[in-house]
């Protein structure tokens, strides 16, 4: 795994930034984590990808900005190519960015999708846990992210498998965000990662959510703790 370095507060992103790939990472061993969604995204004529995360049997967290007019989740995957026979292939009914998501800069990038039918949840597919409503995290915590993709920012591939590095925390903006990355170690998400988590303790503490335009770090994540109270009250109201 990479070790990345969350920057203290007063760390200043380059100008240029872009909505967020790992750069720098290794593959990731397969299937360790049951909780990755990788979402492909038809918006009109455009086709993108995003990643997200299993919260529950039938819901999925990501960024706001991966909105689009067709969300399909593949879950249980490791190599996006192969047909492998973990993986689950959910279309979206729903998706539901925070009401007062700003595009820029991103700010309350957290978005819910309610799947058309619950994921089977096993060895390959399970949920990861959420923090506690406004839990802070010590700074100097390891930390990993993980995701398919670009891993370079002077190309336009994207990897075929499951990337992870890991990272350790340092406060950024203590109400909504997290800044996360060492730029002397050159590890961080990059485009094609955006909705990925942020995993600290076992819990998914961030949301990827944007960078340089470069793809050297810092990045830039959205604090999950702060949007506890929202994600139980959504989920509730989108259950049938």
């Amino acid at each position: 795994m990479l070790i990345l370095i969350l920057l203290p507060a007063a760390f200043l992103l380059p100008s240029g930034a872009v909505a967020g790939e790992i750069i720098g990472g290794q593959e990731a061993q397969p299937h360790f984590r049951p909780y990755m969604a990788y979402l492909k995204i038809q918006r009109e004529e455009k086709k993108r990808v995003c990643g997200g995360f299993l919260v529950s049997k039938n819901f999925v967290l990501t960024a706001a900005h991966c909105k689009g007019d067709n969300i399909t989740v593949i879950l249980g995957a490791h190599d996006i190519t192969k047909q492998e026979q973990s993986r689950q292939v959910i279309r979206v009914r729903r998706a539901y960015p925070h009401q007062d998501y700003d595009n820029k800069p991103h700010n309350n990038d957290i978005m819910l999708l309610k799947l058309e039918h619950n994921a089977h949840l096993n060895e390959y597919v399970s949920p990861i846990p959420l923090p506690m409503a406004h839990q802070q995290m010590r700074p100097g915590t390891v930390c990993s992210v993980a995701g398919w993709g670009r891993t370079s920012a002077h190309n336009n591939l994207s990897s075929d498998t499951l990337r992870d590095p890991d990272l350790i925390y340092h406060d950024y903006n203590p109400s909504t965000m997290m800044c996360v990355g060492d730029p002397e170690m050159g590890r961080s998400s990059f485009k094609g990662d955006s909705g990925g988590p942020l995993v600290c303790q076992q819990t998914a503490q961030g949301i990827f959510s944007w960078g340089s335009e470069e793809g050297t770090p810092p990045a830039v994540y959205t604090r999950v703790s702060t949007f506890i109270l929202w994600i139980q009250k959504t989920m509730r109201m989108l259950q049938p």
